[in-house]
């Protein structure tokens, strides 16, 4: 069943072409984690904060993303990282135009 991920934590910036620009390369290398579908990037700069959110192909591989990716922030000097994990309910989301598969 695919599942959601919601990932927010403060991040001073950068925000727009900016964070365009210097992530790139991190962006290449979240499309090639396992199970993931696509990624939605959050920010917003008026309250220093930034994100994503994820769908993934099952619980597990979001879950096994989350723990790396909180460890990689971490590691990183992040604090205040905050993420849930959703089930999708497809056919609502389909007749809503979800991207979902």
């Amino acid at each position: 069943m695919p599942t959601l991920l919601q990932i927010d934590f403060p991040f001073t910036g950068p925000f727009g072409e900016e964070m365009h620009q210097a992530m790139q390369p991190l962006a290449k290398s979240i499309i090639e984690e396992p199970g993931l579908i696509w990624k939605i990037w959050t920010e917003n700069a008026a309250t220093q904060e930034a994100g994503g959110v994820y769908l993934f192909s099952d619980a597990t591989a979001a879950q096994n993303y989350l723990e790396m990716h909180s460890a990689r922030l971490t590691a990183g000097g992040v604090t205040g990282i905050r993420a849930k994990l959703f089930s999708v309910n497809n056919p609502l989301s389909l007749i809503c135009k979800g991207p979902i598969q």
